[in-house]
């Protein structure tokens, strides 16, 4: 199952990455854009494109807190850090009383 969400949320990432690629650009970034408007798309494919986008993140987020979810069972401690600290002081070595 978790195998399967991983493969699922990998593609889902490279969907979306695709999807943002491929919007239009609303103004000049860092001052080097080049005004798109009339370049490739129309603007129902922006819609489109904005609408596949959003569904994709959607379904991106809520893989990825399904494979949070699923990891997070493997993750139970079955025994406490102060558990093992109080075990190793009774292991430390003792001070001699006489040295003489």
């Amino acid at each position: 199952m978790e195998n399967i969400l991983l493969i699922l949320n990998i593609i889902l990432a490279a969907i979306l990455v695709v999807l943002v690629l491929l919007q239009k650009s609303e103004g000049g970034a860092l001052g080097i854009g080049v005004s798109q408007d009339n370049f490739m798309f129309s603007r129902s494919a922006g819609n489109f494109l904005t609408k596949a986008t959003s569904i994709i993140a959607t379904l991106f987020i809520i893989c990825s807190l399904g494979l949070t979810i699923i990891s997070r069972g493997e993750l139970t401690p079955t025994t406490s850090v102060i558990d093992k600290i109080e075990k190793n002081a009774d292991d430390a070595p003792k001070v001699p009383e006489n040295n003489n």
